[in-house]
């Protein structure tokens, strides 16, 4: 069990606050959109570059209370990064795992906000999954334009919560309003957001074929003067899971290496556990997540495994759901 849990929730919650302050006062400064490297798990832009030195002097001081290590795409070595920096990996605490911008896509272009994401597990070296992670806090990245953005967190067991909060760089006392989490209801997808992922060409025939044989078989032949499902390509994992949660979405998922499977070649861009590193929000919610074949969502801490994920908002959508997706899988894989 991880010491102070609620500890680790401000932790989080402070650092995260710290990237949504750069994100927020680089804005204007910089070309967000440029291409810096490409990295084993994605491409890396100039907006993450500006994140990297506040991870890292935020952990080597945390760590000096609480040895850790950090898992985070654009912090080496990819293995995870020990703080404080004369620490030995095997006397760390917790192991942490985050995705600093989840949706930078959206972000560097003002287009759609992303999220800040962080899971903190027992440290257990390399074996540590992301079903150990017991913390999990989650912080939107704003627009230009908003006032206002949610931070979502959970302690295993004890249930999600969130606040909306006044987003500026200069007031330590923001003001904040409660947020409700209550994922969907419905008993159908009709008149609701439903999403097969297909952010980017290469898998984009495949997740369209499902999301149409699921209508079919679930609503009826499509009438194409009417919208009786809708579609939203929210590219970040955090984001989708926020969807879930508040209650905006009733059914997303990202099966992309499954498709690559289906399609014989390699595997390529795909969601990896760093995407992940909030599913127990999701979880500790209401929403019901496996790995896309009806299995337990679960995967190394790591920033390279690619993973499919699928979430549902109640069990009744499950039911209904669930059982066509694995039908058309496996067919496809045959």
């Amino acid at each position: 069990m991880l010491p102070n849990p609620d500890a680790i929730v401000s932790a989080l919650r402070d650092l995260q606050r710290r990237i949504r302050d750069v994100v927020v006062q680089s804005r204007r400064a910089v070309d967000l959109h440029a291409v810096s490297h490409q990295s084993s798990a994605d491409t890396i832009y100039k907006l993450d570059l500006l994140i990297e030195p506040v991870i890292e002097g935020f952990c080597e001081e945390w760590g000096r209370r609480l040895a850790m290590v950090m898992v985070a795409e654009g912090v080496e070595p990819e293995s995870g990064r020990v703080f404080p920096a004369e620490a030995r990996e095997e006397d760390a605490t917790i192991r942490i795992i985050m995705d600093p911008v989840d949706g930078t896509r959206g972000l560097m272009y003002d287009k759609r906000a992303a999220w800040s994401l962080a899971g903190a597990a027992p440290n257990r070296g390399a074996q540590t999954r992301l079903s150990d992670i017991e913390v999990a806090v989650m912080t939107e990245l704003p627009t230009s334009k908003m006032a206002w953005g949610d931070v979502l967190w959970a302690i295993k067991g004890q249930g999600a919560h969130g606040v909306r909060e006044a987003i500026s760089t200069q007031d330590s006392g923001l003001a904040t309003q409660d947020l409700v989490l209550s994922p969907s209801r419905a008993d159908t997808l009709a008149h609701g957001f439903a999403t097969v992922s297909n952010f980017f060409p290469g898998t984009k025939v495949l997740a369209s074929e499902l999301m149409e044989h699921l209508v079919l078989e679930l609503l009826g032949p499509a009438d194409v003067k009417k919208a009786i499902a809708f579609d939203d390509q929210y590219i970040s994992t955090g984001g989708q899971f926020y969807e879930l949660i508040v209650g905006h979405d009733r059914f997303n998922a990202d099966l992309r290496p499954i498709f690559y499977e289906i399609l014989g070649q390699g595997e390529g861009l795909c969601c990896h556990p760093y995407d992940c590193a909030t599913v127990l929000i999701a979880q500790e919610a209401g929403v019901l997540v496996t790995d896309g074949l009806g299995q337990a969502l679960d995967g190394p801490m790591d920033v390279t495994t690619g993973l499919s994920w699928a979430g549902f908002a109640n069990e009744t959508l499950r039911r209904q759901v669930e059982p066509l997706m694995l039908e058309f899988l496996r067919r496809r894989r045959s």
